[in-house]
């Protein structure tokens, strides 16, 4: 059986739960609470040399660390990657994108207020100009259409929902994106997200 050493808190181990849990996978997960220093020990670090969650250890023990990696890895002959290779540059052209444009300010926010108890004139206000920018380029992108990439969702959708769904947890109003309010509604049906 698959294991998964998960943070449930976090956004990034979330999403490969609700891949594995759509796709009807079975798996053990195993809670990782990131703040206590268990994953920089000795047998986390044999695991994943950079000591983060989530990982998977597949069937013949083998882990696969970096949840983008594992989305894809699981996604792999599922309709959640299109088949077209246009679309599935453009499934990654967001998977990156969600790594170096939207996690790194909408994420850091959320965890530095709402984890970590950071009052909001204590934010670096760089960090909310940037994810407000992220959350302005999805709006854009979905204006007129039900999913980032295709007719259909994709990992794209699967790994931007993650945390744009607990955005306001780090003060981002999603009031005035309604294209991605709509469509986070529409990605937490597909994923059985609540």
């Amino acid at each position: 059986m698959l294991t998964v050493h998960g943070d449930i808190r976090s956004s990034n181990c979330l999403k490969v739960k609700w891949l594995l849990d759509r796709l009807g996978h079975d798996y053990h997960w195993i809670e990782t609470d990131v703040t206590t220093g268990v994953t920089r020990s000795p047998r986390f670090l044999a695991l994943n040399p950079a000591g983060q969650t989530p990982i998977v250890v597949l069937n013949n023990g083998s882990p696969l660390a970096q949840s983008n990696a594992i989305l894809v890895y699981f996604g792999e002959g599922t309709a959640f990657i299109p088949d077209d290779a246009y679309d599935r540059a453009r499934m990654f052209e967001w998977l990156f994108w969600e790594q170096y444009s939207h996690e790194p300010y909408i994420a850091v926010v959320r965890f530095q207020r709402a984890l970590a108890g950071k009052r909001a004139d204590e934010i670096d206000p760089r960090l909310i100009e940037k994810g407000n920018a992220a959350l302005a380029r999805m709006e854009t992108a979905l204006m007129g259409r039900d999913w980032l990439v295709t007719g259909s969702p994709t990992l794209a959708d699967l790994v931007l929902v993650a945390y744009t769904r607990v955005a306001p947890q780090g003060g981002f109003g999603l009031e005035d994106y309604p294209a991605v309010v709509a469509w986070i509604a529409r990605v937490e049906e597909v994923f059985g997200i609540s």
